[in-house]
């Protein structure tokens, strides 16, 4: 019968670090999508309430930063286990660039979305 392998105590404690990280960035995708969320409400449901009735252009907008704190979410876990499974194997699993580059682009879109429909809907 084999001993159990034991872990040398920087190793472990370099593992529950690196766990730890991943715990919070998890979280960080968490509070990024609930930030898109509540601006997609704001910008889709409060703004035209506000202004005095439905102007389709932030209700697509509000509906595109809704749209984007559900991918932020939902791409939060999938990050999530890979970096797990990846930290089981002994691994580092990096961020896809591609997955990266989209998110990037789809924030930088509904930035300038939203600066031309406040400059283009000002009263």
């Amino acid at each position: 019968m084999g001993q159990p392998e034991e872990r040398l105590p920087d190793v472990v404690d370099a593992t529950r670090r690196t766990r730890l990280a991943s715990e919070r960035t998890f979280l960080a995708w968490w509070r990024s999508g609930l930030t898109a969320l509540a601006v997609g409400i704001g910008a889709g449901k409060l703004v035209p309430e506000i202004s005095g009735g439905s102007q389709w252009t932030f209700v697509v907008l509000g509906a595109g930063y809704a749209l984007l704190g559900v991918v932020f979410i939902v791409f939060g876990y999938f990050r999530e286990r890979a970096l797990e499974q990846a930290l089981e194997e002994g691994r580092y699993e990096p961020l896809n660039a591609r997955i990266s580059m989209l998110l990037t682009l789809s924030g930088v879109l509904l930035g300038a979305a939203t600066i031309i429909v406040l400059f283009t809907d000002a009263n």
